[in-house]
């Protein structure tokens, strides 16, 4: 099926690519939804869906609030962990004060599938000069020392603090784990950090570790459903560490 297809063809999941991962088979599509005028594209992992073009909300708060807990003037350097559909790179980029995003993705076919055109935003991500996108593992990269800093952290990778999508030990959301991350922090810095679910202990570790912190609670509704509605939590901390500052903790 094309674009000149008729818009009320099917709402069934037009298929355009899918990929083998330790944690199941992802498959990438895109379909018609009811009152929706553009294609709605998702992210399935064996058959149960990740993401969804049409509940991008919660990805892209996690940038606007980050932005605007930096009290800084100077132009900001953004990382952000896991591409996914791209939203939260995209709403970080529509800052005016937003100098870089360095998107860090570890599944090289989702890299694969932006560069191909098959995601929504891969006509603006193609011409964004701002925009980096690597393959790499960003719980990695900020488990060791700092080769350079960012103004803005922003992690959506596992779908809450308890409920990780890829194995390891879950650091990053231990006390310990977040004195290295917070070495990655500019002065001034922010990490955002995005889940489906609340999550106390996470909340406390980053309140021990951290001089500035708070939960946002995002709550939207689906324009497909009638009645249906979505609730999502992002962690945001920064203002140096207890104890001293980034560099130093």
């Amino acid at each position: 099926m094309n674009d000149t297809e008729p818009d009320d063809a099917t709402d069934e999941l037009l298929l355009l690519g899918h990929a083998e991962t330790p944690i199941g088979t992802l498959y990438l599509g895109r379909r018609r939804v009811p009152d929706v005028t553009d294609w709605v594209y998702e992210i399935q992992i064996s058959g149960n869906l990740l993401m969804s073009s049409l509940h991008n909300h919660s990805e892209r708060q996690l940038s606007t609030t980050a932005v605007s807990l930096h009290d800084g003037t100077a132009p900001l350097k953004v990382l952000v962990g896991g591409l996914g559909l791209g939203y939260t790179a995209q709403a970080a980029l529509e800052a005016n004060n937003v100098a870089s995003v360095r998107v860090v993705e570890k599944m090289d076919f989702v890299i694969d599938w932006m560069d191909q055109g098959l995601l929504p935003l891969s006509a603006q991500f193609a011409d964004e000069k701002r925009l980096e996108i690597v393959k790499g593992d960003v719980y990695e990269l900020l488990s060791l020392p700092p080769t350079e800093q960012y103004d803005l952290i922003l992690v959506d990778v596992d779908h809450s603090p308890d409920d990780r999508l890829a194995k390891g030990d879950g650091s990053f959301y231990t006390v310990e784990g977040q004195r290295t991350v917070a070495r990655h922090l500019a002065p001034g810095g922010v990490l955002g950090v995005w889940s489906a679910f609340d999550n106390d202990r996470f909340a406390r570790v980053l309140g021990d570790l951290y001089p500035d912190s708070c939960r946002e609670d995002v709550h939207w509704t689906d324009p497909g459903e009638q009645g249906g509605s979505f609730h999502n939590v992002l962690f945001f901390a920064g203002g140096g560490v207890v104890g001293g500052d980034a560099a130093s903790a």
